[in-house]
Order: C-alpha cells, then structure tokens, then sequence
C-alpha cells in the first residue's frame, strides 16, 4: 500500500480552484474591451492629430502666401527700377528737345555767321536771349548776381576782397551764375565776396 505524504494533500485541499486561467489572464477576462481610460486615450489621440493636421496646413498656406509676397516684392522692384529708367530717359529727351533750338541756332550763326563778326556777335546775342526762357520752361532758374548777399546753400566764394564800399558778405562780382531746378541747387553760383 502506498502511504501518502500528508504536506501534499494540504496542499491539494488548500489551492483554490481556478478555470486554468493565470491571474494577468484573469484580470484581462475581468476588463472589458474600450474602457472609458482607452477611449479618452483615443480621443485624445485624434485631436492631437486634427491640431497636426491643421497646423500643416496653415504652415502650407503662410508658406504659399510667403512666395507670393516675395514674387509680387521682386515684380514691384523690377518695375520699379524699369519705370525710374524710363523717368530718366524721359528727362534727358525732354531736356534736349529743349535745348535742341538753342543748337540748332549755335549752328547756324556758325555756318553763316563767320564772315561778319558783328552780325556773329549779334547771332549768338539773341540765342543767349532766348536760353533763359528755354531754361523757365523745364523748371530751371538761374542765380547768382552782383549786390545779393552771399549764401553758402546758393554760393561758392572763391575770392574776398576788403572794399568799404560794400557791405559784409555783399557779392561783389559774379564769376559763373549758378543754377537750380526748382528748389535743388544744380550749380552753386561762383562769386567774389566783400569782407
């Protein structure tokens, strides 16, 4: 007869019964399926990736609102060079146009002009009449006479002369008249100055 070992049958009686399954198996079994902790998980989960979305695509339209931008500034800037060239060509036709008479005049009292001196002087004393006019008309005055008072935004005194029969900084002579376009001094007048 087999004798039976009394720590093993204790054991026996005192293990719970199960259905085969471990406790992790058990506690699965226990925990159903998308409980409220996976389902906020989820939730969570699809906004961040909505925000994601969303932040893509904003980046993608400030991207595209970038390059417009930066092809509209480049288009502005060659326009706007090409318009200050063209300005300037315009100026410069409009400028000789209108000087072309007074040319045209110089030309002529040359080719005719030569065997008379007087009737030469005479030539080239009414085109020199006539070029203040033409200077008026393209917004240019001329400056600088003897008896005005010396002012260095208008002046360029390149000789002094103590005389007490003029006033302190009396322009006395005018060597080279002075012009400006408008309120833009184009060439100080060169004067000599009373001391």
């Amino acid at each position: 007869m087999e004798e039976k070992n009394p720590v093993t049958e204790a054991e026996e009686t005192s293990v719970p019964e199960t259905d085969g399954a471990s406790a992790p198996e058990k506690e699965k079994k226990a925990r159903p399926k998308g409980t409220a902790d996976t389902k906020k998980l989820r939730s969570s989960l699809d906004a961040a990736e909505k925000k994601l979305a969303d932040a893509e695509a904003k980046i993608e339209e400030l991207n595209d609102r970038y390059l417009r931008v930066l092809a509209e500034y480049d288009n502005f800037r060659k326009r706007s060079q090409k318009d200050r060239e063209l300005a300037r060509g315009d100026a410069v036709a409009d400028t000789v146009t209108g000087l072309l008479p007074i040319i045209d005049n110089l030309m002529y009292a040359q080719k005719y002009g030569g065997a008379d001196p007087a009737k030469f002087a005479e030539g080239v004393k009414l085109i020199l009449d006539s070029l203040p006019g033409t200077l008026e008309k393209m917004s240019v005055s001329v400056f600088g006479e003897a008896g005005e008072t010396f002012d260095p935004g208008f002046h360029n005194a390149v000789m002094h002369v103590d005389d007490e029969n003029y006033g302190e900084g009396e322009i006395v002579e005018v060597l080279q008249v002075g012009y400006k376009y408008k309120d833009k001094v184009i060439r100080h007048a060169m004067v000599k100055v009373a001391n």
